[in-house]
Parts: structure tokens; C-alpha cells; sequence
């Protein structure tokens, strides 16, 4: 098949998944970007349907994709998702190795600059948008789930059919045109129940297809157990008089060492609606989320990195830390950590 039967083909395709009616010359001149003529559309059209890629479902109507146009259009799909999986591959350990060094310059930066104790969070994919879904059986009772993010950040899943649905090749096809017609270009916190209950009202394969979208849910539901966290500058807090009783110290230095509370300072930081409102937080004292904080101040504020990836800058020094120089330097990595990791 010649370039310009694929354009016509993918044209077909599109329009007839998005309107569900048969597709004229019309409509694949004004939407193709060829340059041709009707009666060349035509012709070509009446070639595609010789090869049985498209049909004519009756005379004088437009046409519909065969289930052999389907399969060309989704293994080429498949056939460019595949390429960029393997590019994404082969540049991420180096960008997982940068964005690493970046964030350990960063918090190593912050608690220098501030002489305080800092932290910071790798980036977090609520915001992200769904760039490809690709679902694959592994067995009759096994299906294999590839989510391709924004910003190429790859999640993958196992998911184990257990109901009386047995869905052949024909349906992991069907299906997964419906995902990613209904999901690509959605962020990870727009999956409610809601917009899974409409998705499933638009397939036969309901079954099989709650279990797909749990299985989509669950790998991109953020709990805080795959967060990165780094920290610095935690013998910093000797330095201030009011923070080295024993108690205090020993409190502080626990909540700086352990995960499970700085993700519960994080979680804190990103329910407090009203401070989330704007871009930098500052908790003096009882207001800080964490308990273990209630004798120190703490400044956080927002990094992002582009395609929806977002996490935490945060500063913890006693409640008469020098506010207006953490500010200023907060404010400033804010606005370069974009390009830092470009």
C-alpha cells in the first residue's frame, strides 16, 4: 500500500470512530491534507476496497473500515508505539540518571543556601496526561497492560481475568481502540468512576473491559509508596538552640530520616486547599501538617517539569528562620528547575 492509500485509509478510520457514519471523498479532502481531486479520492478509495481494507455498506454511501483496514491501522499504530517504547528505553536510565542528580544537587543546594534542613520530592504523574495505552493477551486469563505517559514514562501491568468473558483478538483489537480514543490525552487524575462507567457503556466486552480500567486505575493511583524522597542539611537544626533539646532534635531528625513522614507532610501540604491556591506554603509552627514540625516553621513550594510533572521543593528551620531570603530562593528554583531538566 502506497503512502497515499495509507493517509486515505487512517482518514477512514478516524472519522468513522469519532462519527460512526460512512466516510465520503468529501470529508477525506477536507480532513487528509492531500491535494487531490474527488475523482482521484474516489479511485482510490475503490482500490482500497478491492484489497478489502474498507466497505461500501450500501450504493451511493461512503465507506467504513473492514475489519483488515482495522488490523492495518492498529499495527501501525502498535508499529509506531513500539518504536517510541524502544527510543523511550534506550534514553531512560540516562534520564532517570539526570533528573536523580538534579534533584540531589537541588536539595543539596537549598540546605547550603538556606542553612536549614531541606527536602524534595521526584515528580508526581496525577497531572500527567495518558500519551498510548497498549493492552495484549498473554493468555486466555492474563493480559498484559502498557500505559505510555507524557514526558515517555512508562507504567506496566499484569491483569488477571477472572469472569466468564473469554475475549479473542478480535476483541483486545476493539478494545483497545476504545481506550485509547476515550483516554489518550487525559491526566491520570481525570480516570473517575464517572468517565470509566461511560466508557464501559460503549463496549460489548464490559467484563473484561472493568477489569482492564480497574487495572488502569490502580498502576496510576498515587498512594506515596513509589515517591522519591531526598533530603539534606539535617545537622543543620544544630545550629539553632531551640531545636536541640533532646526531644525536639531526636523528633526532627526522625521525621527528616523517615519516609513515611515526609509523605505524610506532602499529602498534608497538597489537601491544604487554600494554601495550595498558591505556589509557595509557609507553616509556622501548629500549622504544619506534621506533628513532629509543631516547633519549627516550614516553607514548601511547587516545582514543574513540563508534560504535567509537578513535585515539592521544602525548607524546615526553626520558626525564626530568615523567611524573606528562603522565599527569594525558592522563588528562583521554581523558575529554573524547568530548564534544568532539559
Amino acid at each position: 500500500m502506497d503512502s497515499r492509500k495509507v493517509v486515505i485509509l487512517t482518514t477512514i478510520i478516524k472519522n468513522y470512530l469519532e462519527t460512526g457514519e460512512p466516510v465520503g471523498s468529501r470529508t477525506i479532502s477536507k480532513y487528509s491534507g492531500l491535494n487531490l481531486s474527488s475523482a482521484t479520492i474516489r479511485n482510490e478509495m475503490s482500490d482500497l476496497e478491492e484489497m478489502g481494507f474498507i466497505l461500501q455498506p450500501h450504493t451511493s454511501a461512503g465507506r467504513i473500515p473492514s475489519d483488515k483496514g482495522y488490523r492495518f491501522y492498529v499495527d501501525q499504530l502498535m508499529e509506531h508505539q513500539r518504536k517510541e517504547l524502544d527510543e523511550v528505553k534506550s534514553s531512560m536510565f540516562e534520564r532517570v540518571d539526570k533528573l536523580e542528580n538534579t534533584l540531589k544537587t537541588l536539595v543539596r543546594t537549598v540546605a547550603q543556601n538556606t542553612e536549614y534542613a531541606a527536602m524534595v520530592t521526584g515528580p508526581s504523574l496525577q497531572k500527567n496526561r495518558i500519551k498510548f495505552i497498549q493492552v495484549s493477551l498473554v493468555d486466555g486469563l492474563r493480559i498484559l497492560l502498557v500505559i505510555m505517559l507524557e514526558g515517555n514514562i512508562i507504567k506496566t501491568a499484569t491483569i488477571l481475568l477472572g469472569g466468564s468473558e473469554h475475549p479473542d483478538s478480535n476483541a483486545i483489537l476493539s478494545l483497545n481502540l476504545l481506550l485509547n480514543d476515550e483516554l489518550s490525552g487525559l491526566s491520570v487524575e481525570s480516570l473517575t468512576e464517572e468517565r470509566c462507567g461511560k466508557i464501559l457503556a460503549r463496549s460489548e466486552f464490559r467484563e473484561t473491559l472493568r477489569e482492564i480500567l480497574r487495572g488502569i486505575v490502580e498502576t496510576l493511583r498515587y498512594d506515596g509508596s513509589d515517591l522519591q524522597i531526598y533530603t539534606s542539611g539535617a545537622t543543620n537544626i544544630f545550629k539553632y538552640p531551640e531545636l536541640t533539646d533532646s526531644d525536639n532534635a531526636s523528633k526532627l531528625i526522625s521525621a527528616l530520616e523517615q519516609k513515611d513522614e515526609l509523605i505524610e507532610l506532602i499529602q498534608g501540604v497538597e489537601q491544604d486547599t487554600e494554601a495550595t491556591k498558591r505556589q509557595i506554603q509557609v507553616y509556622i509552627g501548629k500549622e504544619s501538617p506534621l506533628q513532629n514540625m509543631a516547633d519549627c516553621s516550614v516553607v514548601t513550594a511547587s516545582y514543574r517539569l513540563g508534560n504535567g510533572m509537578k513535585g515539592t521543593i521544602g525548607v524546615i528551620g526553626p520558626k525564626r528562620m530568615d523567611y524573606e531570603r528562603v522565599l527569594e530562593i525558592l522563588s528562583k528554583l521554581m523558575n529554573e528547575m524547568d530548564g534544568a531538566f532539559r
